[in-house]
């Protein structure tokens, strides 16, 4: 059985080791996925390397929207909204199986019933501007709801303080099959893509009059050291961008901000919204959102997230997490809008991410989400700052300066296809053909596309593997052997984080199912006994790091 393209690390390995590159992609992220994919759709010869799994740092820890940023506009970054929803619209088309569109609906909530003219003014200018902006593209535009209307999309609400809402519309993505997605379909264009592979060191020759200059990179797989020929890098490792400016420069450089947004996973009939909800936070000039998601097996929702927190964060980069002064800060927003209060006792999951923030002063909220693209003396084409629905055209100008950078060295030929980008108008790996119809209510299809076929043959050559990966959750163990067989998962954690999104929806459910998905994955990876038994304790005890109070001790 054979997925639509060839994804298989041991393949991928041996090429990363016996070819020469035009460019090297440092960084497995949404904007390295992007970059690569960028490169090898301009006909350069590109690699990709990422050093523990696709999406494992900020690209699966976001809020999951595809959106421009209404907020945004508040702060006067009117070009970076323009060009937000302008991507929202091609991702729409180019990964029409992954990309749906979700209602987002603001409540007006006031003490007596009765809002004032002035806020009602100020919401409706406000979502006319994002509707004009290019809001207007998703095919809807924005309107008032009564109370009663309202009601119904949330009726956990307080109904007496509910004066009436705004409905408009954006989008929501799985984040991490985003990026794993993007990542494959560069290898469907001829990238070398792995995972596992961490870089040690660059190498550096001089190049006609100039020295220094990047010839390459020292990278760590599985144990051991490869050399990496390339004539470009990038660095695209997001809140590691410094760590490999330091391997590059030599110096301390003092470039990204951390900002740390968390988010809480929640029983879905605690809060019963059926579609999005913005959520002030009181005694803060900020909001939430409160999305629902995690559809059962009977294909309703099973949860509700909130989030996303912006604070500045020096902690370690490796493994954020969410505090208990996190959890109280985004409860009490959520309680502030609701009539029965939840508790932290409610919560079944939760993660943490950090945006890579360039530096700048004031607050983070306040840091512009625009990204900057820079190349050092020694060639190194470095890209830091933006945010996910942006990926593409973060990557379109990265690769641009990895091209100038290739054009001013000796001796190199381009293909004439290189000088503009190809991917406005790629579509991504498993989108459906005109002749696959898209059923949104297909969860397979949902997730994987045309490669839900794939999936499906293994349920029936298998039958039990139809059963549930995690009891209670939708994904089935046929997706955990599909990720090993075709998505290069390597680890408990690529599967039940990043290739299914159970750990982060309900992690006690997936703590007590960790001994037999280990079993299962353990069966095509050829772990013997006592590697599944160090695989599952190790994940285990990730997932107690992750925040005491969602775990119990088993």
């Amino acid at each position: 059985m054979t997925a639509t393209s060839d994804f298989g690390r041991t393949g991928m390995l041996a090429r990363l080791v016996d070819e020469s590159f035009d460019v090297l992609v440092v960084g497995g992220g949404i904007t390295g996925a992007g970059a690569a994919l960028d490169a090898a759709t301009r006909g350069l010869r590109t690699a990709l390397i990422e050093a523990t799994d696709y999406a494992a740092g900020t690209s699966s820890k976001s809020s999951k929207l595809v959106h421009g940023g209404l907020r945004y506009l508040q702060q006067g970054e009117i070009r970076l909204v323009y060009e937000a929803l302008h991507e929202r619209q091609r991702l729409r088309r180019n990964a029409a199986h992954l990309v749906e569109v979700l209602p987002f609906m603001i409540p007006i909530l006031t003490k007596d019933g009765v809002v004032s003219k002035r806020i009602a003014r100020a919401f409706g200018s406000a979502l006319w501007m994002y509707d004009l902006t290019g809001g207007w593209r998703i095919g809807k535009w924005h309107r008032r709801l009564r109370a009663d209307a309202a009601i119904s999309h949330m009726p956990t609400m307080p109904r007496h303080k509910l004066a009436s809402a705004y409905l408009y519309f954006d989008a929501t993505v799985d984040d991490a099959r985003l990026c794993l997605t993007v990542a494959r379909t560069a290898a469907d264009h001829g990238a070398v893509v792995v995972n596992g592979a961490r870089l040690t060191s660059l190498i550096k020759h001089t190049i006609g009059a100039t020295t220094g200059q990047v010839q390459g990179a020292i990278v760590e797989v599985d144990g051991q050291l490869i050399t990496v020929r390339a004539r470009a890098v990038v660095n695209a490792t997001g809140v590691w961008s410094d760590t490999v400016r330091t391997i590059d420069e030599g110096s301390d450089p003092d470039m990204i901000r951390p900002a740390k947004g968390i988010h809480l996973a929640l029983p879905w009939d605690r809060v019963r919204n059926d579609i999005a909800v913005v959520i002030p936070v009181p005694k803060d000039k900020r909001s939430l959102f409160v999305v629902p998601s995690g559809p059962r097996l009977d294909g309703t929702f099973q949860h509700t997230y909130v989030g996303t927190t912006d604070t500045d964060y020096d902690g370690p980069l490796d493994n954020p997490l969410c505090t208990d002064d996190d959890i109280a800060y985004v409860l009490n927003a959520l309680n502030a809008s609701i009539t029965k209060p939840v508790t932290a006792d409610d919560v079944t999951g939760t993660w943490a991410g950090l945006r890579p923030l360039v530096k700048g002063a004031g607050k983070t909220k306040d840091l512009s989400r625009r990204h900057s693209v820079t190349t050092s003396a020694s060639g190194v084409v470095t890209v830091t700052g933006g945010k996910m629905t942006t990926y593409r055209a973060m990557a379109e100008d990265t690769i641009d300066a990895v091209v100038k950078r290739l054009r001013d060295l000796p001796d190199v030929t381009l293909p004439a296809t290189a000088r503009r980008t190809k991917t406005r108008r790629l579509r991504l790996h498993g989108v459906p053909s005109s002749r696959f119809k898209l059923d949104r209510d297909d969860r397979l299809v949902g997730r994987y596309g045309t490669d839900a076929t794939v999936v499906r043959q293994l349920q029936h050559e298998h039958p039990n593997l139809a059963e549930p990966l995690v009891p209670g959750l939708a994904y089935t163990k046929a997706e955990a052997v599909y990720a090993v067989r075709f998505e290069q998962a390597r680890t408990l954690d690529d599967v039940l984080s990043r290739r299914t999104r159970a750990r982060i929806f309900d992690v006690q459910a997936t703590i007590d199912a960790a001994p037999a998905v280990a079993r299962l994955i353990g069966d095509e990876l050829g772990w013997n006994d006592a590697q599944i038994a160090e695989h599952t304790d190790a994940f285990v005890a990730a997932c107690r790091d992750q925040h005491a109070t969602v775990t119990q001790p088993m």
